[in-house]
């Protein structure tokens, strides 16, 4: 295997774990705060579904990198060619990770809000999906570079 693939490999890997973390991190806070909405009135699921969920999008943005990544290696990659794959790959990692982390820190407070007033579900949900907009640009430049 030439080096070029495996600085390729790495940089794919990257993406996928970082973009994962991100969401993962993001799930666990959103999903904390919504089983203690619940716990007072379970009734307020549906409001707080969405608000629960935003996180998850950074970690298929991140799946989907990996996929359009990996149809760019080939075992004879040169170095060159490996960094530029990295380097592709690395706005969706960086903006995947902080985007999940900063998006489920948001639409933790949206939750919170939920249930104190239960029809500020829909509007609240603004507020985490303009952090979703980075990650999008991200995905996009990603895309694009690759």
């Amino acid at each position: 295997m030439e080096t070029g693939y495996i600085i390729g490999i790495i940089g794919i890997a990257l993406c996928v774990l970082l973009c994962g973390i991100g969401s993962a991190y993001g799930l666990y806070k959103t999903g904390g705060a919504a089983a203690g909405v619940l716990g007072e009135d379970p009734k307020k699921f549906g409001k707080v579904l969405v608000l629960v969920l935003l996180p998850a999008t950074q970690g298929i943005y991140g799946f989907i990198i990996g996929i359009i990544g990996s149809s760019s290696l080939v075992e004879a990659m040169s170095a060159a060619q490996g960094w530029a794959l990295f380097g592709a790959v690395m706005p969706m990692a960086v903006s995947g990770f902080v985007t999940g982390i900063l998006q489920g820190k948001s639409a933790v407070n949206c939750i919170y809000a939920v249930g104190k007033q239960e029809s500020l579900g829909g509007k609240l949900i603004i507020y985490p999906a303009m952090i979703e907009f980075y990650a999008i640009l991200g995905l996009i430049i990603s895309i694009m570079v690759i």
